[in-house]
């Protein structure tokens, strides 16, 4: 029998981690070792924000380097881990009647996912496809959604959210850390407090989370929050949902994650 496999939701902030040895890579390094091995992932980024639903379902998923003014070497890293054409109908299969579309060309790994994978996977060997976030739906569909995923935990696959639940880069402080702006640490507080909710008759507070004075302000934007839904949504209300790590970096970028399951 297949042990339950947890979930995650996984602060990526800035690409640079990719290069660099912190507390948050290490985080990523430590649930690489300490986790049960998958059978497969599936990766859910803030940075395919797509109209519709669609999963990878190519054999060999190219590298996306998604974003710009930064150094070569994090340009020249590659993430060659297989895709799974299984997994990506077995996705759809569960995600329906939702109509998935199985990309075969225009996407791959972003740096959303293979930026956090790489640090808990480096021998890139592990089965793996991506999720879209469906930008025309509101935050409920997107927790239900991972209701409906939850199966894949039993059935050997990791799922991997990534974004961040603070995540206001126009107030950035780029050349240094300083302290988080008290408006970013409140949001993020309410999140933490809001995390296991089992209350199924009224909707989650954090498909709520506009409604937060400082939610809007968090999240100007809401591609790099949505992740966080389809975490928890794989949750049965009964198995542990702990934070794995937290901190915040620039200021207004939060690095919670959350680990769903042991």
């Amino acid at each position: 029998m297949t042990a339950r496999m947890p979930a995650l939701f996984l602060g990526h902030g800035s690409p640079m981690n990719v290069l660099e040895d912190n507390p948050f890579t290490r985080l990523w390094q430590h649930l690489g070792a300490s986790l049960p091995r998958p059978r497969a992932i599936l990766a859910i980024s803030a940075h395919w924000y797509t109209r519709g639903t669609a999963v990878t379902a190519m054999e060999t998923p190219p590298t996306i380097h998604d974003f710009g003014g930064f150094p070569q070497a994090l340009f020249d890293i590659q993430y060659p881990a297989p895709g799974s054409p299984e997994l990506a109908r077995r996705a759809a299969e569960l995600l329906a009647p939702v109509p998935v579309i199985r990309e075969q060309e225009s996407w791959g790994f972003d740096h959303g996912s293979w930026g956090v994978i790489i640090k808990m996977y480096p021998q890139a060997d592990i089965p793996m496809v991506q999720l879209s976030i469906d930008s025309t739906k509101p935050p409920e569909w997107h927790l239900a959604m991972g209701r409906k995923l939850a199966q894949l935990r039993d059935e050997g696959v990791l799922i991997i959210a990534s974004g961040n639940v603070v995540h206001n880069l126009r107030a950035a402080r780029w050349h240094g850390e300083g302290e988080p702006y008290p408006w970013a640490e409140a949001f993020n507080d309410y999140v933490k407090a809001n995390l296991a909710w089992q209350c199924p008759d009224e909707q989650h507070p954090l498909a709520r989370y506009l409604e937060h004075p400082g939610g809007a302000l968090a999240n100007p934007t809401p591609e790099h929050f949505l992740p966080l839904l389809y975490a928890l949504g794989t949750w049965d209300g009964q198995e542990p949902l702990e934070i794995a790590g937290e901190g915040m970096q620039m200021a207004s970028i939060s690095m919670l994650s959350v680990q769903v399951g042991a």
